[in-house]
Formats: C-alpha cells, structure tokens, sequence
C-alpha cells in the first residue's frame, strides 16, 4: 500500500487562501476557523513542512519559521545584514558539526548538518518510522536514536547511523547493540516529561514490542524516573565507564531536562565523561507526553541553551564538549536561534513526524483502542503501520532536509557568516520581537 499527501494541487488552494486574506472575509467577524495544529504548529507550519517534505523547496507565502506561541524562539528575530553585504548562497557555506571535542581516543564523528534525530521508541513508533528515519538520516551523513524501546534488529542495516538509547527501564539493551553503536545515549530524564519516566500502552506493547523489550505482551510498561543506580555524579561516571568496556571506542552521549541547576547538571556530565550534553527543554514530545507535564515543570529550551553554555564557558570546558538541544525546536529558524543562545546543534523529533503527515491531533495513543495514530505514525498496528512505506518516507524526509539546509545556508549568508559553528553564542545577532510587531 502507498500513501501520499497532501497533494500539490491542495497546497496551492490552501496557499491562495491563506495570501488572499480571504479566511477573514469568509467566517465574518469571527475569522477563519483553525483546521490544524495549535498555537506552537500552526496550520501554516504544518502545511509548509508537508510542502517542504514533497518538493525539497521552501514554501512561498507560508510561514514556515514560526509559530503564535507568543513566547520562545517565536519571539526572536534575526538581526539581518543589509542585502549589499549578503553573502553568495553556496554549498561552500558549511552546515557541518563535529561531535567529538574531547580530544580522546574515541570515534571522530562529524556530520553533514548540525541536527540528528532524536530517540522514538519502537513500540510508540512502527519499525516502518524508524526505518525510515534512520534510512534518511544515514543519506545525510547524520544519526537517529532508538529511544528507549530497544533495537529492532532490521536497523542493523544503518548501525553506522543509529544511536542506542539506553534508558532507566533498560529496555532491549543488549550487548550486541551497544556494541554496534557508535554513539551510546543515556537518558536520565525527558524534557516533556521529567520526574514520570515512560509509558507504554498495553494495546501498543505487543508481541514483537514484548519479545524485543523482554517483557508480556499487552502488559503496560512503565519506566521508573531515576537511574536507581545513580545518585551523584561518581554513580554517573560509573554508569558511562560500565558501557565504555563493551564499547570502548563510541562516543557518550547524555540526555537530560532542564530543571533550574541544569548548568550544573551538564558540567557534571562533561566530568564524568559525556561528549554530547543533550538538553531536552519543555513543549516537546509527541502526543503521548502529558499536556501538563509539558508546560509546566522543565525549562523551556531557549531558556535553558544560555545558562548552560554561559556555564561551560565560565567553566573552562565549552569547546571540549557538544552542546545540543532539543524540546520546541520544530523548524530550520528555530535550530539556528538554539545555536545563536549558544547550542552546538539540535535534535528532532515532531519535525520529522510532521514531514511524513502528522497533523498534531495529539491522539498517538490512539485513544481507548490504543491502536495509535491513524496516520500509521506512532502506531504498531499491522494495518495502520503501512500507511508509512519507507521508501515514500526516506523521500519525504530526504526532501524536508534538503529545504532545511536550505534556509539554514540562507540565515548564514544573510548574517554574513560563512559556518554555522560561527553562529554559536552570537546573542548579539538576535533581536526580540515585541507583542506588536509579532501580531
């Protein structure tokens, strides 16, 4: 079965609608009705990633660098060069990031553009998603983490380009993976969520989910919070030194959320061994994530990316680690601002959703049924799953990047840069959007 959507002809009429103002004119005084999305995924964001996702080009009279959350990077503006000093868009202008600062004897890892996929489990994803984000990422010299429902032996066919997740349920984690990995993740919290740990809906966990977590088929599974292993920071660089003897030679990874002494968290981190401090703000995670839990107990993202970085500086270390970010980041503008508040790169999660057809219904547990989402997206059903055939979803996805190196080259040269490791810490070429002129 084959899938596709929207079609170009319905992404011109929605474009025309949208340029034309006639929504406004249509509903009277109460305006248009919004059809998709929210406040942080408007209409015109969704619709513009689907149009990036099937034709690899920016969109033109769409939105696709912000949303109406009236708040976060939706906020921040470019402080733009005149256009007599743009510099030529080119690909000699470099989208690459180096993942290993320390200097040790570990993997030299560096990737083509400064965002890698982050962990959606098997379980509360297809293997087809995964397959196909992986696939993608591999193309683009790039990574995709498992998330913490194991590793289904078909990604094997990328292990170059997976990270293995290991998380505090220790779901499917094996020996033979995390030796196959070159990039090892450890998450100790997750920004949608942080102090819950992960569920899992017994009508998701079925059997391949169960034999490949090592549990009962339609239990529900629940991962506890904390490692109960790691209490301090000496726990922490035991835990890393624990995995380094099965794979002495992959690079270390840490994801954390953001709570108030996150800089102190993250220099912990870098001590006891980390390469990659990943910060994992509020707004992110799919509908799975409690609403609640993601607007009020982390940090958001933007919020925490500074602090950290400003710590790391003082500190002494920032150019021996890599700082990337994740939590909100949805569109091409939103990771080059990350980067401008002193990120190295970020990771992305609902973007790639969005590309291969998410509308944002929150509705990933697939309500009492538990089927999933009806998109064949965050779902294990066998029928709902081939909704997503992976070579339309490497396409897709191929596409979606393409238009993002795209815009990412564009806000370089417009800021006269000719990397983006020289946008990282630039504050100075941000500028916040007051209530008016944002509306």
């Amino acid at each position: 079965m084959t899938f596709s959507k929207p079609s170009q002809a319905l992404i011109d009429k929605t474009t025309g609608l949208l340029q034309s103002g006639m929504n406004a004119r249509a509903f009277g005084e109460y305006g248009a009705p919004e059809a998709l999305g929210d406040a942080r995924w408007t209409d015109e964001l969704i619709l513009s990633t689907w149009y990036m996702a099937e034709t690899g080009k920016l969109p033109e009279g769409l939105n696709h660098k912000t949303g109406k959350s009236d708040g976060g990077f939706d906020r921040l503006d470019f402080r733009y060069l005149p256009e007599s000093e743009w510099l030529e868009h080119s690909e000699a202008l470099d989208t690459t990031l180096d993942l290993n600062r320390r200097g040790d004897a570990k993997r030299r890892i560096s990737i083509d553009i400064p965002w890698y996929g982050g962990g959606m489990s098997y379980g509360s994803v297809s293997l087809n998603v995964m397959m196909s984000r992986a696939r993608a990422y591999a193309k683009w010299n790039s990574y995709m983490s498992t998330g913490e429902g194991g590793y289904p032996i078909e990604l094997m066919e990328c292990k170059e380009n997976v990270i293995t997740q290991v998380a505090t349920g220790y779901f499917g984690v094996e020996e033979e993976t995390i030796q196959a990995a070159p990039i090892i993740e450890f998450k100790y919290a997750q920004g949608a969520k942080p102090g819950l740990g992960g569920h899992l809906l017994a009508a998701k966990a079925g059997e391949e989910v169960a034999k490949l977590r090592g549990s009962v088929p339609f239990v529900s599974l629940f991962s506890p919070f904390p490692f109960h292993s790691t209490y301090s920071v000496e726990d922490h660089s035991k835990h890393l030194d624990w995995v380094e003897t099965i794979n002495p030679t992959a690079l270390l990874a840490v994801k954390v959320s953001t709570p108030h002494d996150v800089d102190m968290v993250a220099i912990g981190s870098y001590y006891a061994g980390a390469h990659i401090i990943h910060l994992d703000g509020s707004y992110g995670g799919t509908g799975a994530a409690p609403e609640i839990a993601k607007k009020n107990i982390a940090m958001p993202i933007e919020l925490a990316i500074p602090k950290v970085h400003k710590f790391l500086e003082k500190e002494g270390v920032r150019d021996r680690v890599t700082l990337i970010a994740s939590g909100g980041v949805r569109t091409t503008d939103d990771i080059a601002k990350a980067i401008a508040l002193g990120a190295d790169g970020c990771v992305l999660g609902t973007t790639d959703l969005v590309g291969l057809g998410c509308t944002r219904c929150s509705n990933c547990e697939g309500g009492p049924s538990g089927r999933g989402c009806p998109w064949g997206l965050t779902t294990t059903d066998v029928e709902l799953q081939e909704w997503v055939q992976p070579d339309w979803a490497v396409q897709r996805l191929d596409n979606l990047y393409s238009a993002m190196q795209y815009r990412l080259r564009d806000i370089l040269r417009q800021l006269g840069l000719s990397s983006v490791t020289e946008l990282r810490g630039r504050t100075d070429l941000l500028r916040y959007i007051g209530k008016e002129e944002a509306e």
